[in-house]
């Protein structure tokens, strides 16, 4: 490959790199849509009934909501930092005493989970199909109101039908009553979107209000804990492969195993704390901040204990 095409490949690289977040996010929320218009097409069937249709169109808009959240929470990394080993040591939760910013990393975990439940409902409700059959299946007397108002005084028992078209009204009403569900289904999409936008605009323009550090340090913060934990894995695994040839030569050889420089349980615990920055203290990670450590203990671990794959100790 040519000097210039090999530039330019690194170019494009680093800007897929430097915007992996967006990316990220429009991959998601394509993925949304697509997942939204399968379930619409294929799976939902409105029963179109007054019993089910609440219950049905509110199963649809909101369950995938709320299991797109606990997934969201299951694969946060910082929730399960922060989380670990919690319940033999509360103090794990808040480290140091720093009440504030253990919120704040709570904060961020809960954010980051309910981007995807709120791209589902937003989606969701433009599109209307869910809404249309949950709505129409309420027997409230405001519901019915704003809906059959100068209607025929059919008007309430067939409005559970609307949304399937087999309703007995006229078919200027029944078009009419579609409209009107579906509006009110894509209003609340839009309001979603807008106070979503707003809210996030104004905690970003408050975290950076508040924010102890400059803009460019921050930045560099950010870039310096992706490194480190891009070099963190590649150290891991390499260790992980130097210990377990280690392990099987010593098994298969019959023979003790060579010494192997590893931290202990403690250096674990240490550097596993979410790090908050400070003003008094130079780094940029709780790894940093352990390896500088003046009373570093560099005793290595002879009896580590872990937990096994069955819920067995293993010493």
């Amino acid at each position: 490959m040519s000097v210039p095409a090999m530039d330019s490949f690194k170019t494009v690289l680093k800007f897929l790199t430097n915007q992996k977040s967006t990316i990220g996010y429009s991959f998601m929320a394509i993925l949304t849509i697509g997942s939204e218009r399968i379930f619409s097409m294929v799976s939902f069937q409105c029963p179109c009934n007054r019993g089910q249709n609440f219950s049905y169109g509110l199963a649809f808009l909101l369950g995938p909501a709320v299991v797109l959240l606990t997934i969201g929470l299951f694969v946060s990394a910082r929730l399960w930092r922060l989380y670990t080993g919690c319940c033999l040591d509360p103090i794990k939760l808040c480290p140091r005493g720093n009440v504030v910013g253990c919120l704040s990393v709570f904060v961020k975990v809960l954010t980051g989970a309910f981007i995807a439940p709120i791209m589902w409902l937003t989606v969701a409700l433009l599109n209307g199909t869910f809404y249309e059959c949950a709505v129409s299946g309420l027997d409230e007397n405001v519901v019915v109101k704003i809906f059959c108002q100068n209607k025929t005084p059919t008007c309430r028992e067939e409005l559970p039908r609307v949304p399937c078209g087999k309703s007995q009204l006229p078919t200027n009403e029944n078009m009419e009553l579609l409209l009107m569900l579906r509006a009110q289904s894509q209003m609340l999409g839009w309001s979603i979107i807008i106070i979503s936008a707003i809210v996030a605009l104004i905690g970003t323009c408050f975290k950076n209000c508040r924010s102890k550090v400059s803009y460019l340090q921050s930045n560099f913060q950010r870039i310096y804990m992706e490194k480190e934990k891009e070099k963190f894995e590649a150290f891991a695994e390499d260790y992980a492969t130097k210990l377990a040839e280690r392990n099987l030569k010593s098994f298969f050889d019959n023979k003790c195993p060579e010494q192997f420089h590893f931290p202990n349980h403690k250096a674990w615990e240490a550097i596993s704390t979410v790090y908050a920055f400070k003003k008094s203290e130079q780094y940029y990670s709780t790894l940093q901040r352990y390896v500088e450590r003046i009373d570093r203990d560099f005793s290595p671990e002879k009896h580590p204990v872990l937990e096994g794959e069955d819920g067995i100790e293993m010493a």
